[in-house]
């Protein structure tokens, strides 16, 4: 036995600590992912149950909503954070410090002018805004969710800005350090909330004071001590913000701003296509089986993360041999996620019974293919538009994004009203309006790294 594991400590050392320095740094950052992010889906699980004893179900219903809400602040991104991503680990690939410093800083005057102007707006709309209308309770409760909106406001306008700093940890090849930011914030909303059960009366406010002031204190704390420590040469200043750089950043971030929302668009919608046509039983169905197969997804996109910003490395070094065996591996991985997919769905019934509850939903055979289909697509191509988002290939994904939820939405339309499909329509939908995933993206990737062209194939 102790031979045995002697052989598998000298294996795991030798495919964490052997091959090339790229390659080893990203095999150390999909170990540690696995570690952090198993026990963030833990304590985000843990936190449910605790949220709902403390505040009662109702009101973490009002919780949820309003953060959805507010959520779509997001959308004034405009991408440049995906834009500083790319420009940062270009500099850095072509040891152009100062450069990247500049991306750094003029990315922290933007995004702080943009959320400010938003902070502002808000703050002078907030007293107009009829809360309990919108969210449909009680009127007693208007100045309650009034305050708790300016908190949870408050705090994505904050956390926009402050969280440029794990956007720099991704583009530095750092994920699990990026994700560990994250989990130390969950971490103390766990204690904090802990306590609150222990020693308070449930409270809207004293809710939003604990989710979003737990991570803000991390976020505070991590720029301090990377910009005064390993990142100090990248360290924002006034003096290298310099606003002629902004329009680099904002064309680049404008084309990942309209491709994540072709791929928001289709995703809500759906919801609403289901409902309409069939009922909000199908509704929970169709999720389910969405959330069931979406977890050979999660795993993947903990291998590939790292592949991002090491392509834009590679690429900009001619270190091509280094990007078609990085392919390789995704591609034989891609068949271990093929093998476990279909051990999901043979076992779905009984994982669907076990999870949900015997008789709770009814789930076709059918609608677990289709997901399970739509998955494994988006996985086959997930590697090849990573590579290509990492090197700010976009033209063509641009084009398509543009095209892809109006297809979206009319074939499923089609298929549900023309073929009576049943819900598993959907799928089939996402399945071809995700065209560029699984058929341009990896032809543009041969064009450019097999065949060596340029032109359209590297716009």
């Amino acid at each position: 036995m102790a031979n045995y594991l002697d052989k598998a400590i000298v294996l795991a050392k030798n495919y964490l600590f052997t091959g090339h320095e790229r390659s080893v740094r990203a095999k150390r950052n999909i170990l540690a992912s696995f570690l952090i992010k198993g026990c963030s889906i833990g304590i985000s699980l843990l936190l449910v149950p605790m949220t709902i004893d403390y505040i009662n179900s109702s009101r973490y219903g009002i919780w949820l909503t309003l953060s959805s809400i507010v959520a779509w602040l997001s959308f004034f991104d405009i991408g440049l954070t995906q834009g500083l991503r790319n420009k940062f680990a270009e500099a850095k690939a072509k040891n152009d410090d100062n450069i990247a410093k500049v991306y750094v800083s003029t990315t922290y005057a933007l995004l702080g002018i943009i959320f400010s102007l938003l902070w502002i707006v808000f703050m002078i709309s907030n007293s107009y805004i009829n809360w309990s209308d919108v969210l449909k309770v009680e009127s007693e409760m208007q100045s309650e969710i009034s305050i708790l909106a300016i908190i949870v406001v408050s705090y994505f306008c904050m956390s926009f800005v402050l969280k440029i700093i794990t956007t720099i940890l991704l583009a530095d090849q750092k994920p699990a350090k990026s994700s560990l930011i994250d989990l130390l914030g969950q971490i103390i909303s766990l204690i904090f909330i802990f306590v609150l059960i222990k020693t308070t009366e449930g409270s809207l406010i004293k809710l939003g004071i604990a989710l979003c002031v737990s991570p803000l204190v991390v976020l505070i704390a991590a720029n301090v001590l990377l910009f005064n420590g390993p990142y100090r040469k990248y360290r924002p200043t006034f003096s290298t913000v310099k606003f002629s750089y902004s329009k680099s950043l904002f064309n680049l971030g404008f084309v990942f701003f309209v491709i994540q929302l072709a791929n928001i668009i289709q995703f809500q919608t759906a919801n609403i296509i289901i409902a309409r046509s069939f009922s909000t039983e199908d509704v929970t169905s169709y999720n389910i089986v969405y959330k069931y197969f979406s977890v050979l997804n999660m795993i993947f996109t903990i291998f590939l993360t790292p592949f991002w910003s090491a392509s834009t490395e590679a690429f900009h070094k001619n270190d091509i041999n280094w990007i078609r065996n990085g392919i390789k591996k995704y591609n034989q991985l891609n068949i271990l996620m093929v093998l476990a997919g279909l051990v999901m769905l043979i076992f779905s019934e009984t994982v669907y019974r076990l999870w949900i509850g015997e008789g709770k939903v009814s789930i076709g055979f059918t609608l677990s293919l289709f997901g399970f289909l739509f998955f494994n697509t988006s996985i086959f191509g997930g590697k090849y538009v990573s590579f290509l988002n990492g090197i700010s290939a976009l033209r063509i994904q641009f084009v398509a994004c543009l095209i892809s939820p109006f297809l979206y939405i009319v074939s499923a339309m089609f298929f549900i009203n023309y073929l009576k499909m049943g819900v598993y329509a959907l799928f089939l939908a996402s399945i071809l309006s995700n065209f560029n995933t699984f058929i341009l993206a990896p032809i543009q990737y041969h064009m450019i790294v097999n065949k060596g062209k340029g032109g359209i194939w590297l716009r």
